[in-house]
């Protein structure tokens, strides 16, 4: 199931999205990266993503933003949001807006393997219930 799942890691660290790739790679999981919001979107509009590992602090768009355009263009695609201000008000504001999960930078690589694999397990449920 791994392996046909798709995760796009939009974040503008060169050295964050290298990391992510490798982490999620090794999980089996095939990846798209985009350095800002807008490239992000582009890539959603033609590629078949299951999951969005988006940063919240980016240049332009900012990760509460696409995670807005996102639930409202792409409902099926579950987003998970990376902030290193894991203060509650960013938690719950991301919650708020339709977030599936959130990790909290610096992270261990399996926190980030953990969170994946539950944030697609409760999408692969909800899709589930919704064709029954």
């Amino acid at each position: 199931m791994k392996s046909a799942t798709t995760i796009l890691i939009v974040d503008d660290e060169p050295v964050m999205q290298s990391l992510l790739e490798k982490i999620l790679a090794r999980e089996g999981y095939k990846t798209f990266i985009a350095a800002d919001g807008a490239t992000a979107l582009e890539i959603l509009g033609r590629e078949a993503v299951s999951l969005v590992l988006s940063d919240i602090k980016m240049p332009g768009m900012s990760g509460f933003e696409l995670l807005k355009e996102i639930k409202a263009n792409h409902p099926g695609i579950g987003v998970i949001i990376m902030t290193a201000y894991g203060d509650t008000f960013t938690v719950k504001d991301a919650l708020l807006l339709g977030a599936d999960e959130y990790i909290t930078k610096p992270f261990k690589s399996y926190e980030v393997s953990l969170i994946v694999e539950r944030a697609y397990w409760r999408i692969m449920s909800a899709t589930a219930r919704a064709e029954i």
